[in-house]
């Protein structure tokens, strides 16, 4: 067993044995065009690639440092923990980030270095499984969910897969409506277009609209990859909130996975159980809980260390900077 870097030439293979979008080729494609390095390893037995590790290296500003971010991997072994050390060394970083696309292996990382770090990444996720039919997915769902794509129905409400560039630019505008009106973070349109620009024409990325008298009321990205459809970007207006389009949008990209072959529709994060009513995602978790999936923990977000004495000086910083934003949310405004 060796472990190299992966060639442009062995692409295609580097996305069959990864997992996950966010370590496909063309998302590291993406985040190079956005500004990040990226090194892919690749485990081999002989000629023949086993796993691939994507991983995004980041400047921290005003300093010589770098860190390292591994999302959504597969977990590494011994092997592939000590060539990401050797990566390590070799481009400056403090630590690398992993978060495993695995609910297994917590114990293995603190036993290889690793600690638990802060998640960029949210720990849980709703999965749905498409193989069920149409009639065993609608009976899974909560009769509130059923009536709401009734609605949506009924007022002849349609969802059509759209992939011009009106349609990217309805999702911009929505997506930059919607953050505004909700007061969450979203990423700038040079990212969107970016990535949309990267995704689309590997078929990764596809953009659903739900559209209601002439007008377009939701608009979703939906990402394919590896027989797994994700719902990473969502956006709605607040017209017409009274003919449920985002209900039906859900069921219909539910549809969607599995008219593409998905085997399962990973609705890109919650809440843990038993979440609470006052956190800000608390209505995207009910809405999402509603359609039946299954509630998924992964082991979490872990550091792995590279250089302790600076690791040590970061997290004291790291702290004290989400001390200060939580107390800036916290003052009033004026």
């Amino acid at each position: 067993m060796i472990i190299r870097p992966v060639y442009p030439n062995e692409k295609e293979s580097f996305n069959k044995v990864v997992t996950h979008p966010l370590q496909s080729w063309e998302w590291g494609e993406f985040k190079e065009k956005n500004g990040a390095k990226v090194i892919r390893l690749g485990q081999f037995a002989k000629t023949s690639l086993k796993a691939g590790f994507q991983l995004m290296i980041h400047d921290l500003p005003k300093t010589k440092y770098r860190v390292g971010y591994l999302p959504k991997c597969t977990l590494p072994s011994e092997f592939s923990i000590e060539s990401l050390k050797k990566v390590g060394r070799e481009e400056n970083l403090v630590f690398i980030k992993l978060e495993p696309d695995e609910i297994l292996g917590e114990e293995f990382l603190l036993e290889n270095d690793c600690l638990h770090g802060r998640p960029l990444f949210t720990k849980y996720t709703f999965r749905l499984n498409l193989c069920q039919t149409e009639e065993e997915l609608l009976g899974r769902m909560k009769q509130k969910t059923r009536y709401n794509i009734r609605v949506a129905q009924k007022h002849k409400v349609e969802v059509v897969e759209d992939n011009s560039l009106s349609s990217f630019n309805e999702y911009l505008r929505l997506t930059f409506e919607t953050t505004k009106r909700q007061g969450f973070y979203s990423h700038d349109k040079n990212y969107h277009q970016l990535m949309w620009q990267t995704l689309y024409p590997a078929g990764i990325a596809h953009l659903l609209k739900a559209v209601y008298q002439g007008q377009t009321l939701v608009c979703w990205m939906i990402f394919i990859f590896n027989n797994v459809s994700y719902y990473p970007y969502g956006a709605s207006s607040r017209r017409y909130k009274e003919v449920m389009a985002s209900s039906l949008m859900m069921w219909e990209a539910i549809r969607f996975g599995k008219k593409m072959g998905c085997h399962t529709f990973d609705m890109w994060g919650s809440l843990g159980p038993n979440p609470k009513h006052s956190d800000p995602w608390f209505g995207f978790h009910r809405f999402k809980e509603g359609f039946g999936p299954k509630l998924v923990e992964f082991i979490g977000s872990f550091d792995l260390i590279i250089n302790p004495p600076y690791y040590k000086i970061f997290r004291v910083a790291d702290n004290l900077r989400w001390k200060y934003l939580r107390l800036k949310a916290k003052l009033p405004l004026g």
